[in-house]
Parts: structure tokens; C-alpha cells; sequence
């Protein structure tokens, strides 16, 4: 599995013009799904997700966990991170795994930070989204899981 993450200062997702997920300050994190993807492998990016230490503490350095400061997470989809454009321009989707297998583990992704305390927030499996934030610092980190 492998996740964008962003730290923003607010973030949403629309359909159809209808806000169907948003959050304030927290994580924005994009979620993709390959073949080989398990329940396991969605725990630990949630783990790594909730304990990634971007937050700032009280001196402005990045020492905190979006879990120290609230634990708010927007979390949508994203097939395309498993896009391949190393041969010619249009990319392949080959590496990102079928809706009936990625949707479970993206909804396992939710699950567990739930558990670990989280106010997430989402966006509409296989929907086209609208998805709006202001990246704070930007911040933005690369995630990826087994």
C-alpha cells in the first residue's frame, strides 16, 4: 500500500458539489492499493499514518503525531498511485489492485485509526472527488507499506 500524506491546515472532498468529507487541521491522505495489499499491510500504514511526527510541537519543530494534536485524518482513495508512466505517456494501471480488493482495505485503513482515536474523515470509493486543501508548511510525505 502506499499513501500521500499532506499536513494541512483544512482539507475536503466533494461529489456532485455535495462536502461529503472535511477536516481542519490534521492529514490529508491519499491511499492507493495493490495486488498484494492485506488486511496486515492496511493496520501498519494506519499506524505509520497516526504516528508519522510532522505536527509541530511548541517550538515549531516537527515532533508531534497528528495523534498529539487532535487526530484528524481526511482519507481518500487513490488508485493512481500505482500509476506506471516509465513507458511512454500514457500511464498503466496494471499495479493498482481491482475496486472489490482495494475498497475493503482502504475502509481497513479507516478502521484502524478509528481504533487508534482518530476523527477521520473520506472521500466516495470510486467516485469522481473534488478534493481541496491548504498544505500546511507544505508538508507532504511519502508512504509505503510492506
Amino acid at each position: 500500500m502506499r499513501a500521500v500524506v499532506q499536513r494541512v491546515r483544512r482539507a475536503r472532498v466533494t461529489v456532485d458539489s455535495e462536502v461529503i468529507g472535511a477536516i481542519d487541521e490534521g492529514l490529508c491522505a491519499l491511499v492507493g492499493v495493490t495486488h498484494a495489499d492485506t488486511e496486515a499491510h492496511a493496520a501498519k500504514l494506519a499506524d505509520k499514518i497516526w504516528h508519522l511526527r510532522v505536527m509541530p510541537d511548541d517550538a515549531g519543530v516537527m515532533n508531534r503525531s497528528v495523534g498529539e494534536v487532535g487526530g484528524r485524518v481526511l482519507v481518500v482513495s487513490q488508485f493512481t498511485l500505482y500509476g506506471d508512466a516509465s513507458r511512454g505517456r500514457r500511464p498503466s494501471w496494471v499495479a493498482a489492485a481491482p475496486p472489490e480488493q482495494a475498497e475493503p482495505l482502504v475502509e481497513a485503513v479507516v478502521r484502524r485509526l478509528e481504533e487508534l482515536g482518530a476523527v477521520v474523515a473520506t472521500g466516495r470509493f470510486g467516485a469522481h472527488m473534488d478534493v481541496e486543501l491548504l498544505n500546511d508548511g507544505p508538508v507532504t510525505i511519502l508512504l509505503e507499506v510492506p
